[in-house]
């Protein structure tokens, strides 16, 4: 019984840190990601340097509900954004960033996964009056404080199993299902939403952004750790039943 005790104590241990920050990239393997990769969008008429600026390894990004989008031919609305030029159609990926958005940004997409069958994203975090929400879904609010304060944002999306995980300073806060697609990849920044009440001028600052991937055949616990739980938990019936017996 004993022996039953331990393992209960230790599976119950590994459980609660499954929303830790060490399981969070537990079986990961980081991507090498060189600064050409990431690629900046913003207004096509106006200069980078007053869009965007990278000073101590903080990515400032900024943009006006005034402005053009990236492109003549582009029918989205204004946004100073960085792509991730990495694109992935399979196996398991995660996003890694501390983002910080200053008091009066609002009506704005913060971090997006870009790619889905019959949509444009697959996943949009945007924040409204100080609530980082589920695209503009008032009922996923993923955070309720988010103005002024640095924030670690962590998102991950299994492709094979066709659903998305957030997490918010290591927290568990939104999984949602996947949107269909054969190709995705990541963006962070500000993106005006024209239909959601977007203020006159939208900012974001990232630093320490990385990417790491994971196959699905690599290894048996899933991020959330419930496959670590569940493997001690039989291990645990198992031996309850021998002391019974």
């Amino acid at each position: 019984m004993l022996q039953v005790l331990l393992l209960l104590s230790t599976s119950c241990a590994l459980l609660r840190s499954a929303h830790g920050e060490d399981l969070l990239n537990k079986g990961f393997t980081a991507v090498e990601l060189a600064e050409v990769q990431f690629k900046v969008q913003k207004p096509y008429d106006v200069p980078l340097p007053e869009r965007y600026e990278f000073v101590d390894g903080v990515r400032r990004m900024w943009v006006y509900a005034t402005d053009h989008p990236i492109t003549t031919a582009h029918p989205g609305g204004p946004r100073t954004e960085i792509k991730i030029e990495l694109n992935y159609s399979s196996s398991v990926w995660q996003f890694e960033g501390y983002g910080y958005i200053p008091h009066g940004t609002t009506g704005a997409s913060v971090m997006q996964i870009f790619g889905a069958a019959e949509h444009a994203t697959t996943l949009m975090l945007h924040v409204y009056d100080g609530r980082l929400t589920y695209y503009h879904d008032d009922s996923r609010v993923v955070d309720p404080s988010i103005y002024d304060r640095w924030f670690k944002l962590n998102v991950i999306h299994d492709v094979a199993a066709s659903n998305v995980t957030v997490f918010v300073d290591d927290q568990h806060r939104l999984t949602v299902p996947g949107r269909g697609g054969d190709s995705y990849y990541f963006k962070f920044g500000v993106y005006g939403q024209r239909n959601n009440g977007m203020s006159c001028r939208m900012e974001s600052l990232w630093k320490d952004v990385k990417v790491f991937t994971r196959d699905v055949t690599s290894g048996v616990a899933r991020a959330n750790g419930w496959g670590v739980y569940n493997f001690i938990m039989i291990i645990v019936i198992q031996i309850m039943f021998k002391q019974i017996a």
